[in-house]
C-alpha cells in the first residue's frame, strides 16, 4: 500500500483521482483548502478505511509522510484563478515549492498537474511539449499561465538540483460530473444553460476550437503516467478531437432538449483561438488512448448537472 498525498483532492479532477487510487487499495490523504473544492466530491470516500482529508492551504508547508504526491491544487477556471490573481500565483509557485520540499524530504515521486495554458494563444497547431508558448505576461490570464510555467519551471530545477523524481503533465480541457456548476467553463456554463431554458452564451463567433477529454481518460492517463519511469515530461494529456465552440453549444442543446437559443458576445482577452494537444508522446510512453467520445461524455455530465440542478431547487 502505497501513501498517496493529493493536493486539490476534493475539486473536480481531483476528487476523481481520490476515488481510482483509493478504490486501487492506496491510502490517499486529499489536502484541499475548499476555496473550490467541494466536501460532497469526497464524502462518500469517507467510508473507506484507506482515505482520509486534511483541511490546509500548500502556501503554507506542511509535514507529512508520503511515497507520491499529485499536486492538483490551483484554481483552474478564469472566473475562480481572476477572483484573486496573487493568491493564484501564490498557490502555483510558493504551493508547488512547499510539496517539491514535501517531496525532496520524503524522496517521494511527485506529479504536478501543469496546462494547456502554458501555452498561451498558440501559432502552432496542434500543440507539442516542445512548443513555448505564445503567452501574454502581463494580462489578466497570467496569474494562471505564468504560475503553472513558474511551477514547471521549479519542478525542473528541483529535478537538476535536488534529483527529486518529478512527473509533469499537461492538462488540456477536461470535463465530466462534479464540476461545478458556475465555475465558468464552457461545458459546464453551456449545461447549465440548456437545463435552465437560458440562452447559450458563445463568446466570440464560435468558431474557435477546443479538445474536450472525459475527466476518467485524465485520471487514467495521469496514474499511468506516474507510475511509469521512462519519462519526466512535460506530457500532453488530453483528448485530440478537435470541435468548433458553435458546434458543442448545438450539441448541448441536441442532447439536453432545450429550447435555448444562441446569443453571441466578445471574445474575452487572451482567449485562444485554437486548442488542441499533440499527443504522440503520450501515446509512445503510456499507451494513451482516449476512450470517451464527447457525445457519451456529456451526456453523462448532462445527467450529473440535472441532479444537482434538481437537488437545489428541491
Amino acid at each position: 500500500m502505497k501513501t498517496i498525498l493529493i493536493t486539490g483532492g476534493a475539486g473536480f479532477i481531483g476528487s476523481h483521482l481520490c476515488e481510482s487510487l483509493v478504490k486501487q487499495g492506496n491510502y490517499v490523504i486529499c489536502l484541499d483548502n475548499f476555496f473550490t473544492g467541494r466536501k460532497e466530491n469526497i464524502k462518500h470516500l469517507f467510508d473507506y478505511d484507506n482515505f482520509e482529508c486534511i483541511r490546509h492551504d500548500i502556501v503554507d508547508p506542511i509535514k507529512l509522510e508520503v511515497d507520491e504526491i499529485y499536486n492538483l491544487a490551483c484554481p483552474a477556471s478564469p472566473i475562480h484563478y481572476q477572483h484573486n490573481p496573487i493568491k493564484t500565483l501564490k498557490t502555483s509557485i510558493l504551493g508547488t515549492m512547499n510539496m517539491l520540499g514535501l517531496a525532496k524530504r520524503t524522496k517521494a515521486k511527485i506529479l504536478q498537474a501543469s496546462t494547456s495554458e502554458v501555452y498561451g494563444d498558440p501559432i502552432i497547431h496542434p500543440q507539442p511539449e516542445s512548443y513555448r508558448g505564445n503567452v501574454n505576461p502581463i494580462g489578466p490570464r497570467a496569474c494562471y499561465d505564468e504560475g503553472k510555467r513558474a511551477a514547471e519551471t521549479l519542478c525542473f530545477d528541483y529535478y537538476r538540483e535536488h534529483k527529486v523524481n518529478i512527473r509533469v503533465v499537461r492538462i488540456f480541457n477536461t470535463y465530466g460530473p462534479k464540476m461545478q456548476i458556475d465555475d465558468g467553463r464552457v461545458v459546464s456554463n453551456f449545461i447549465v444553460q440548456a437545463l435552465k431554458n437560458h440562452n447559450l452564451t458563445v463568446y466570440g463567433d464560435g468558431n474557435q476550437t477546443r479538445s474536450f477529454c472525459y475527466v476518467s481518460d485524465l485520471v487514467k492517463g495521469m496514474i499511468d503516467f506516474m507510475n511509469q519511469d521512462q519519462h519526466i515530461g512535460p506530457i500532453n494529456l488530453g483528448n485530440d478531437q478537435e470541435f468548433k465552440i458553435i458546434d458543442l453549444a448545438n450539441l448541448v442543446i441536441k442532447l439536453t432538449g432545450a429550447k435555448s437559443e444562441i446569443v453571441f458576445k466578445p471574445l474575452p482577452e487572451d482567449d485562444p483561438l485554437q486548442r488542441k494537444p499533440d499527443l504522440t508522446l503520450a501515446k509512445k510512453i503510456i499507451n494513451y488512448e482516449p476512450k470517451v467520445q464527447l457525445g457519451e461524455g456529456l451526456q453523462y455530465t448532462i445527467s450529473y448537472f440535472r441532479e444537482r440542478l434538481y437537488a437545489e431547487v428541491s
